[in-house]
């Protein structure tokens, strides 16, 4: 059999773990975009755009510098996807 105190050391762990972690998560949360650098520089270039037909993802593309942006979504998903082909011909100049 376990001792009571031991339960209870045990219980306050866990409870001060579970506490930590929720208060971690709260500043994090409602601190957007402090993990990383941000310039004020913008691509808002226009983009190619690809509707696929209805129950298929849906896509578009645009240089920004030398790289081609890929970009995947669906019109009802959360969840898209996004790709970046370095040093593109058509971004740099050298498509033919």
């Amino acid at each position: 059999m376990i001792p009571k105190t031991t339960l209870i050391v045990g219980a306050i762990g866990v409870v001060c773990t579970v506490l930590s972690t929720a208060v971690a998560c709260s500043n994090k949360a409602q601190q957007p975009y402090n993990d990383a650098q941000r310039t004020r520089v913008q691509n808002d270039s226009p983009a190619t755009v690809g509707n696929m037909p209805d129950g298929f993802s849906n896509w578009s593309r645009k240089c920004d510098g030398p790289d081609m942006v890929y970009t995947i979504y669906h019109n009802d998903s959360p969840y898209g996807g996004i790709a970046v082909v370095a040093n593109d011909p058509r971004c740099t100049g050298g498509a033919r």
